[in-house]
């Protein structure tokens, strides 16, 4: 009995290697890029383009993917599909959910509002909202993730979710002066990544300018800008769906399905921007000069906050900073998204995906290791 007890172990053993293998070879490893670092720039972009069909093919990459330099496109492109049925083809003009890449945007709302004289960095928050229950935090320390507040937005489902259909920034903020949820730490004693940080910088917009946050980015930022595939959009709008959209969903289960917006998304300012690679090359080059926003006023997003104890932080207003430019990732729903800019090369690339990718950042990875001068 004991040797039949081990053969039967022995061919479970097979059978559960035999499934991680199939498993990882399927799901989870990449096939090779192979780019030769000594090909030529137009040879690269052949190559990566293949691949990236390889990816559709293996169903390891749904989006659409950008890159650019000297504010050229080099390959800007939709692989798969903007809907889970499988019936539209994405196309540079798909407009994706960006997630927390959206947080720049927010930022640059606020400061064109500071362009207009509306507002200052420093300014407390109290003096726009008398009643908040945080004291000594101003704006700039939003902007700057260094405000000390509780990053518990998504708690407060299980706060205040009694005759609330979803939250919204205005919902947001009430219960945090109703509840006076404790803060992490003093303002400025630390940078501390905090999604309500700016569902509170999209609300002060909506507070000072007498508008919604998507009505503000629409004719302030957005139509000035000439991006027309890209808008706030959330359970807040007024519109149910708009033109070029894509869906979220879950390609890794035996069909695709469909994910919808939650009790959450109803707030914008952390999230909510959808956009299309087409106009992300524009907001790329947004960055460098534009009509709306002073090249003194621009630079301010990429300053490192000095902390109270001296120390510098990373983060500007909705950007990483880096060495040689700035970047930024955002995660919800389906969608995994990047943005990374660097200005000492002029180049920008962008990698949007909206079905739930397991593989994003073994993706991010392997692109890492080309270099497109």
């Amino acid at each position: 009995m004991k040797k039949i007890g081990c053969i039967i172990f022995a061919v479970l053993l097979i059978l559960a290697i035999g499934a991680f293998a199939l498993f990882y070879f399927k799901f989870l490893k990449l096939p090779k890029m192979n780019i030769p670092p000594e090909a030529p720039i137009a040879k690269k972009i052949e190559i990566l383009d293949q691949w990236f069909e390889s990816l559709l093919k293996e169903e390891k990459f749904n989006g659409v993917v950008l890159i650019a330099k000297n504010g050229e496109k080099l390959l800007s492109k939709g692989y798969g599909f903007a809907d889970y049925q499988r019936t539209k083809q994405l196309s540079e003009n798909s407009a994706l959910r960006l997630a927390s890449v959206s947080k720049q945007f927010t930022a640059a709302g606020v400061m064109l509002l500071h362009e207009n004289n509306l507002i200052e960095y420093d300014d407390l928050v109290t003096k726009y909202v008398s009643d908040f229950p945080y004291q000594g935090v101003t704006i700039r320390h939003l902007l700057n993730q260094t405000s000390g507040l509780p990053d518990i937005y998504v708690e407060l489902e299980n706060i205040g979710k009694e005759g609330i259909s979803f939250l919204t920034n205005e919902i947001v903020l009430d219960l945090l002066i109703k509840e006076k949820i404790a803060p992490t730490g003093a303002p400025n004693e630390a940078y501390q990544y905090c999604n309500t940080n700016y569902i509170l910088l999209a609300h002060l917009i909506e507070i000072i300018t007498e508008k919604s946050f998507e009505s503000y980015m629409k004719t302030e930022m957005f139509e000035p800008l000439g991006m027309e595939n890209t808008r706030v959009w959330n359970r807040n709008s007024t519109e149910t769906i708009f033109k070029n959209k894509a869906d979220d969903f879950d390609l890794f289960s035996e069909k695709p399905t469909l994910l919808e917006p939650t009790f959450y998304d109803g707030v914008a300012g952390d999230g909510a921007v959808f956009s299309s690679i087409t106009d992300l090359l524009k907001w790329d080059q947004f960055w460098y000069e534009n009509p709306l926003i002073s090249p003194a006023n621009l630079q301010e997003a990429f300053k490192k906050p000095t902390l109270n104890n001296g120390e510098k932080s990373d983060y500007g207003f909705g950007w990483l900073t880096t060495e040689n430019g700035m970047w930024h990732n955002g995660t919800w729903m389906g969608a995994n998204t990047i943005i990374i800019r660097n200005v000492k090369k002029k180049s920008c690339t962008v990698i949007l995906d909206n079905s739930s990718n397991l593989l994003f950042d073994k993706i991010l990875d392997e692109l890492g290791t080309v270099e497109f001068n």
